[in-house]
């Protein structure tokens, strides 16, 4: 029902290279906008994430920026701040408006052109193509790189993408997510507990879990690559909220994650969540924290089940 912009004054932008497989999502937020992060992965790619936490001394944030490219794809914020700059968004300190971009980033160079990554001219796009229509999901933005269950090697994986959903949580409040899943393991549906994606065996999906058992006595990074994965996602409420709750709101919308990805939170993902909050309604944040768990991981169901086969690599649609 409208997923992340769903949410009053958010706009979401994707742009993507489709022949390199690699793009980025923009999350453009309204005035006021406060922010919160919280970071479980081992392996995480991020920038300005350390003003988001409490006692630091900036408390809005105006835009989010997820991509592909690994390391490179930072690059991409440079772009969302010239974008931000022109538009007079930002902190005003007298020259100029210095815009707060915090991003994180996703390993897709193993799917398709490793040389070319979402750059300044991308982030610059993905603003430009940002509105307050119902997001596209699937193999876009910063999901078009993306794959899933990649314990067997990336010829084993299964394409994943980005996927957003949005809850109604009554009393005038609501909440919503968008996630891009690239995940060292496999996705589950929390109702039935099967694998709908994830890395794949001779017959059926092989179950990451189980064939971690094979590998014990040897280190993880022997048979994985610690590049390869991380989901990243953000969440955003109209429930008006200040940077010590709406990080609270942040650490539980990872437990949306932690019901739909097997294994989860290893030392071979960097796992990131953001949180977002604009609006007057006034609500327990409690009750906003459990809603962006059911927000997150209905997203992330989205991501995998919306996303096509690219380059040869199966999706579970």
């Amino acid at each position: 029902m409208g997923g992340l912009t769903s949410i009053p004054g958010f706009k979401v932008g994707h742009a993507q290279d489709f022949d390199a497989i690699t793009g980025c999502t923009v999350i453009l937020c309204p005035p006021g906008t406060v922010g919160g992060i919280d970071q479980r992965g081992g392996a995480p790619g991020t920038r300005e994430t350390d003003l988001l936490h409490p006692m630091h001394l900036v408390n809005q944030v105006n835009a989010v920026l997820l991509t592909g490219g690994s390391a490179f794809g930072l690059d991409a914020a440079a772009g969302v701040m010239r974008y931000c700059e022109e538009n007079k968004m930002g902190v005003d300190v007298g020259p100029t408006h210095v815009p707060i971009v915090p991003a994180a980033v996703l390993f897709d160079l193993g799917i398709g052109d490793p040389k070319v990554r979402p750059d300044a001219e991308m982030g610059y796009q993905a603003c430009k193509n940002a509105s307050q229509d119902s997001p596209a999901e699937g193999n876009v933005g910063a999901g078009t790189g993306a794959t899933v269950g990649k314990i067997l090697s990336m010829k084993m994986a299964t394409k994943s993408g980005i996927g957003t959903a949005s809850v109604d949580i009554g009393g005038g409040g609501k909440v919503a997510a968008i996630v891009a899943v690239n995940a060292f393991g496999d996705v589950i549906d929390p109702e039935s507990s099967e694998i709908i994606a994830g890395a794949r065996g001779v017959k059926g999906y092989a179950d990451t879990v189980k064939v971690m058992k094979s590998f014990v006595g040897r280190k993880v990074m022997s048979f994985a690559s610690a590049a390869d994965n991380t989901v990243i996602g953000v969440v955003a409420t109209n429930v008006k909220l200040n940077k010590e709750q709406i990080t609270r709101v942040a650490q539980m919308a990872h437990n949306g994650l932690a019901r739909t990805i097997r294994p989860a939170f290893t030392l071979l993902d960097g796992d990131t969540a953001f949180a977002l909050s604009a609006g007057e309604v006034e609500m327990d944040q409690n009750i906003v924290g459990a809603y962006a768990a059911v927000a997150y991981q209905e997203a992330i169901l989205r991501a995998v089940r919306s996303a096509k086969k690219i380059a040869g690599m199966p999706a579970a649609s």
